[in-house]
């Protein structure tokens, strides 16, 4: 888990699209393209972490370097190794999915490639998640494996028979590299080497900054302890630290190389415990033992430089373990190096001057705030991070962007949705000569981005959760004021969801001037819009009774009238795919998770088996 510098509840969405949903883990197929289309990636991650764990387990529990060591340990030794490889293939990955920069750069180099290895990186905080959640897992499986490891040294050590674990746990007095047993002394308690020695305590330190970033991330933390979630994120630098310097002491040991092929355990373990007194072959030397790293060292590293095969020896530091100290640091150095850069490259964004040109008060509390930044440069739904300094030095929140890269600004609607956007809206309303200083990081992309990329579109919003489509509708109208004839997209169906007749006021003015232009350019069947309030009393039905057949909607005063209560999806996806019979349509959303469900399964629904006909790919807005 890493540290975000945003409240997740106060974004431009609607809030309800910041809920538990929004952070639910989802299923596996759950994360393909609406149809399950294509080759999820996460089927891959699920894919080598089957196979580290298989791998390593097999190695750990049958390899003959580990035999002595599997007789006083069992089965604990490759539970504890093949755990140890999966944490740090999860560990390498857990910074990439929020390296916000990095996921923009690839969606614009990927503006070709298929959509439904595009829409993957809509999912990347899912994907934090998900990882996260396994390191967590990995981490119990790895301390468990260890405590068992670490009670079996005790038990071999305060044993007095002649078994073979108590012979190897007596070997330390033979020599010091003939040592295999790290508890030396029967007063040696568990609890002593977990706390003083450096795996041990590492280890901890590690276990339980680990818990405080899980715990820390539930939805109650986030909403009503922001702080409390943000700084405990940071623990991750801890994490990681400890992660690389673990194994520094090497107390699991392995028979060495030599050792092995000059005293068998094979051919001579029984001898260890049968020893003769006047012994003369090879088995009656005593094997020597060497430390089992993270991954191979500097010792593979030099065989690699001389052997004519250079190119297999480069790649065993990733697969093959053998003795030498630690060398985590390989899987995680990149990813960290990656996330310094991205969080550099945050900072000095953020510092950039902004300027506040205009403020505009909406109804329902919703404050527009159009600014001008040098050097910005925006695509229809993307967002960005917003502070307030005099209100809070450390909450970065989420805003779509509801301007038009067309226009000489950049926009954002914040609608009063807890603490910290109460604050910002106060801070403007003040009749203060001064207004607030803000600092901006972004944009950053979402999937609204290819909404053009579609034929037909679906856009729904609920609520405020309608800004990226504003952003959307907008360039359209640039478009049709330029006569563009690169747009790709031949039909939008636009349906905004509220449950107050205050919300349609905020882009009544929008909606009417593109029904004019549309009508004056002779496309007037382009755009179709539903508006539905889901939320009304006896007075406004009555007022709409009374006035059925005026030309204009009493609510909205738009041409399409408005309709009283939530739409039939079933009915929508049948009258769209009945439309387009060949087409590939788009399906936006920017609202709750239980409409992101509905519209899922409609998707999944109504796409055709046969790909050359109706296909719906759903895309959802996640911060």
């Amino acid at each position: 888990m890493l540290p975000q510098l945003i409240r997740k509840q106060e974004g431009t969405c609607c809030p309800a699209a910041h809920t538990s949903e929004c952070w639910e883990v989802r299923g596996f197929l759950g994360w393909s393209a609406s149809g399950g289309h294509g080759f999820p990636p996460q089927a891959a991650w699920l894919g080598i972490n089957i196979f580290l764990f298989t791998y390593y387990f097999l190695y750990f529990d049958r390899d003959v370097r580990y035999f002595y060591t599997r007789a006083i340990l069992g089965s604990a030794l490759a539970w504890a190794r093949a755990s140890a490889k999966c944490l740090n293939f999860n560990s390498m990955l857990i910074l990439l999915p929020v390296c916000r920069n990095l996921l923009s750069f690839l969606r614009g180099t990927c503006s070709c490639c298929r959509r439904t290895l595009r829409k993957q990186l809509d999912h990347n905080l899912t994907f934090h998640k998900l990882v996260a959640y396994t390191l967590a897992l990995l981490t119990a499986v790895h301390t468990i494996a260890h405590l068992f490891n670490l009670e079996r040294y005790n038990q071999s050590q305060q044993a007095t028979d002649r078994s073979l674990p108590t012979v190897l746990s007596d070997m330390h007095l033979q020599g010091s590299n003939k040592w295999l047993n790290p508890i030396h002394s029967n007063q040696t308690t568990v609890e002593y080497v977990a706390f003083t020695t450096i795996p041990g305590l590492t280890g901890v330190i590690i276990t339980l900054a680990l818990i405080l970033m899980v715990t820390s991330s539930t939805e109650f933390i986030r909403r009503n302890y922001f702080e409390v979630f943000w700084y405990t994120h940071h623990l991750f630098v801890i994490y990681f630290i400890g992660l690389v310097i673990h194994g520094v002491a090497g107390l699991v040991r392995g028979q060495t190389d030599e050792s092995v092929e000059e005293v068998h355990p094979h051919r001579c373990a029984r001898y260890l415990t049968q020893k003769e007194e006047n012994c003369w072959h090879n088995c009656c030397k005593e094997p020597e033992f060497g430390s089992i790293p993270a991954e191979v060292g500097s010792s593979a590293m030099a065989t690699a430089v001389t052997s004519p095969s250079l190119a297999l020896r480069m790649l065993q530091p990733w697969l093959h373990p053998t003795f030498c100290f630690p060398q985590s640091w390989k899987w995680v150095l990149a990813p960290v190096i990656l996330y310094i850069f991205e969080r550099l490259l945050r900072v000095w964004r953020a510092r950039q001057k902004v300027v506040v040109t205009k403020v505009v008060m909406h109804p329902a509390r919703v404050l527009e705030l159009q600014m001008q930044k040098k050097g910005f440069r925006m695509e229809v739904g993307q967002y960005i991070f917003v502070n307030c300094p005099a209100i809070s030095l450390l909450e970065w929140h989420p805003f779509t962007l509801t301007s038009a890269p067309e226009e000489d600004y950049f926009s954002i609607h914040i609608r009063a949705a807890g603490d910290w956007t109460d604050s910002l809206i106060d801070a403007f309303q003040q009749q203060n000569p001064k207004m607030p200083r803000i600092e901006v990081d972004g944009p950053f992309g979402t999937a609204s981005e290819d909404v053009f990329q579609y034929e037909v579109a679906m856009l729904v919003g609920a609520g405020i959760g309608v800004t990226p489509f504003a952003s959307i509708l907008k360039s359209i109208w640039y478009k049709f004021q330029q006569d563009d004839q690169t747009l790709k997209t031949k039909k939008i169906y636009f349906y905004w969801l509220c449950r107050d007749t205050e919300a349609f006021t905020w882009f009544n003015d929008l909606l009417a001037s593109l029904e004019q232009k549309m009508a004056e350019s002779g496309k007037a069947d382009f755009l179709t819009y539903r508006l539905f309030l889901t939320g009304w009393n006896t007075s406004i039905a009555n007022n709409v009774a009374l006035r059925f057949d005026t030309p204009t909607d009493t609510v909205t005063g738009l041409r399409h009238k408005t309709i009283f209560g939530r739409p039939m999806w079933n009915s929508e996806f049948a009258a769209v795919a009945a439309a387009h019979p060949r087409s590939v349509v788009g399906v936006f959303l920017c609202g709750p998770g239980a409409l992101a469900k509905s519209l899922q399964k409609s998707c999944h629904q109504y796409s055709s088996l046969d790909p050359r006909k109706v296909q719906f790919y759903f895309n959802k807005e996640n911060f």
